[in-house]
C-alpha cells in the first residue's frame, strides 16, 4: 500500500494525515503513528465528506 501525505502538511510532522488507495476506497492513518490504527472509507463516504468540506460543514 502506498501512503501519501498532503503537500500542505508541515515538515515538523504535527497533525498530518496520510491517505492510500484501497479496493473501492481510501484508507487513512496518522503519519506520526504509521503502525497505529487505520481507517477505511468507501468511495461514497469519501465523496460525501469532501462535499461537506466544500460546503463549509467543518469550518472551525
Amino acid at each position: 500500500m502506498k501512503w501519501r501525505k498532503s503537500s500542505h502538511s508541515t515538515s515538523n510532522g504535527e497533525n498530518c494525515v496520510e491517505l492510500a488507495r484501497i479496493t473501492n476506497g481510501v484508507a487513512t492513518r496518522d503519519s506520526t503513528d504509521p503502525d497505529g490504527p487505520k481507517h477505511a472509507f468507501n468511495v461514497a463516504e469519501m465523496a460525501a465528506l469532501f462535499e461537506a468540506i466544500r460546503q463549509g460543514d467543518y469550518d472551525l
